[in-house]
């Protein structure tokens, strides 16, 4: 009877169900992990009151329970700490976060559960998020507008006034400013260009140099709107009684958002962890990336990824239909093959030396020399950016796109080629009109692999692109508006930025979680939208097969 039973193959199917089962259950608990440990860091924690008692001294600490771990009552002991009348094996000890940097020596301290005398969760506390210096706790003494003495009620008004000034003073620096700025070199690369040709004449130099006054004069007048903005906003302030019983005073301008956890109700907590999380998606990154957003790196993901695709798929598809419909079944034939299946196989960062080898010196200085020799020896394009970021990657990913369009094309059968240029159609027209729309479900499978491999990578785009802090996106208002030649953020770069170059490794920790979780995100939204698009193209051309 069991022998029957193998002999069946029973077993190999319960097995190869059983280790499908695991690993699809490993992969959502590690997803379930990372989006608790993520998403938990975007809601309102209550704030804790402590007063501790060590070696006879009383202290107040103020702050947030980041974690809760054991230690041996023994260890404890062994490093001179008094534990004198503890009887039990283990101690309860408590990561705290008190922010207030400028006064302490760390935002995150150990608290022993032996030396807390009392732990309340007290009305009133305040967690004041800053612009710098990370958040600040305690208790609103009073507020000041325009140096005078105000309602307390009237914070989060001031503070609403002052942020909607520094968004404009932003846009102001971003927008005009930045134009005027770019127009500025943009002229003196031209006046350059000229000069290196020979073709620089007096008129010329006459008309640069009033237009380079008429731009300097709309620059003073737009600074000088910069600075009245920037003086506007910084006219409150709020004086705060921090944990050590001390007034400190500070500036509105410098207040993002203040709340008062203790004081929320569910339903508040909810809209404000959905507040959280917008503004982690929207705004830029501050504090040596342990504060605030991921915007222009969620932004320099999408869009590298995106310059891959359409780089990837025309090279890949035009290299399979040549492999299988034009090339002959030889031994050299075979051994493309056998190179383009060996190339998925290297190493990602021999990929990002090679990416910097040729395509950042090689070919980018060259394109230097030939089109932009008016910026050396500043370079223009024989410097890392996004467009060399996405080549790279393009190679990387062609051998998945070249065999999955292969794949594709041999289940096709030859019959409909052969029924085509029976009737009359060339082999070009044959291939365009009914080999790639049947096999473009397939040229779509290798895109989605491409695309999951290429949205994860980070070592090949350290060499060739990606950087901790991009000051501008490769995308803007200014001619020709998009500037393949820039550098970029990028969500893998910053959680290992984040994870291991922070100083602030305690503060970094759950936006490394945060960060996981997004890209995980922002993949599986661009695999959702490719698959959709594949769907669409199998019923679209199902017809052809029958």
């Amino acid at each position: 009877m069991m022998k029957n039973w193998f002999k069946s193959g029973s077993p190999w199917i319960w097995m190869t169900a059983g280790a499908v089962s695991i690993s699809l259950i490993s992969v959502i608990g590690l997803l379930a992990m990372i989006a608790w440990r993520g998403l938990s860091f975007f809601w309102p924690a209550e704030v804790y009151e402590f007063d501790i008692k060590q070696n006879g001294q009383s202290t107040v600490v103020i702050g947030e329970i980041y974690d809760k771990e054991q230690v041996a009552a023994e260890r404890l002991r062994n490093a001179g700490i008094d534990l004198a009348g503890y009887d039990a094996e283990f101690v309860d000890r408590y990561l705290v976060k008190t922010g207030n940097r400028e006064f302490v020596e760390l935002d995150f301290r150990w608290i022993l559960d032996t030396d807390i005398q009392q732990k309340t969760t007290k009305s009133g506390i305040a967690v004041i998020e800053r612009t710098k210096n990370g958040n600040f706790y305690g208790y609103v003494h009073s507020v000041y507008q325009d140096g005078v003495k105000v309602d307390n009620s009237k914070l989060e008004e001031l503070i609403e006034r002052s942020s909607d000034i520094a968004e404009e003073a932003l846009d102001l620096q971003n927008s005009e400013i930045a134009a005027i700025n770019y127009d500025l070199e943009r002229d003196r690369l031209k006046q350059r260009a000229l000069e290196l040709k020979g073709e620089l004449t007096q008129e010329i130099k006459d008309e640069f140099k009033a237009k380079k006054l008429r731009l300097e004069e709309d620059y003073q007048v737009l600074e000088k709107s910069l600075f009245a903005l920037r003086q506007k906003a910084d006219r409150d302030e709020v004086v705060i009684k921090d944990m050590r019983g001390e007034l400190v005073r500070i500036r509105i301008a410098q207040v993002l958002d203040i709340h008062f956890p203790n004081d929320m109700s569910l339903l508040d907590k909810v809209g404000r962890f959905f507040v959280q999380m917008g503004k982690f998606v929207s705004d830029d990154p501050r504090e040596a990336n342990t504060e605030g957003g991921v915007f222009p790196a969620i932004f320099g993901t999408v869009f590298m990824v995106l310059l891959m695709a359409v780089i990837v798929t025309p090279f890949g598809v035009v290299a399979a239909i040549y492999l299988h419909e034009y090339a002959a079944k030889n031994a050299v034939t075979k051994i493309i093959r056998i190179a383009v299946i060996n190339l998925a196989g290297v190493p990602s960062i021999v990929y990002g030396v090679f990416g910097l080898g040729f395509f950042v010196y090689m070919l980018g200085g060259s394109l230097d020399a030939l089109f932009y020799p008016e910026a050396l020896p500043n370079p223009t394009f024989g410097t890392p950016g996004v467009i060399w970021s996405a080549l790279t990657l393009a190679i990387l990913t062609l051998p998945v796109v070249i065999v999955s369009t292969e794949e594709g094309m041999s289940r096709i059968p030859s019959s409909l080629r052969q029924g085509s240029l029976a009737l009359g159609a060339t082999k070009a027209e044959t291939l365009w009109r009914i080999i790639i729309p049947m096999a473009s479900p397939a040229i779509m499978t290798g895109l989605i692999l491409a695309v999951a491999r290429a949205a994860g990578e980070v070592a090949p785009l350290m060499l060739v692109g990606v950087v901790k802090m991009a000051p501008t996106l490769p995308l803007d208002g200014n001619f020709p508006f998009i500037h393949l030649d820039r550098k970029f953020m990028h969500l893998g770069f910053h959680i290992y930025d984040v994870g291991f170059q922070s100083p602030n490794v305690e503060a970094a920790r759950p936006l490394v979680y945060a960060t996981a979780f997004l890209l995980v995100t922002v993949i599986v939204s661009l695999n959702i939208t490719a698959i959709g698009i594949r769907n669409h193209l199998r019923e679209k051309y199902k017809s052809l097969e029958h």
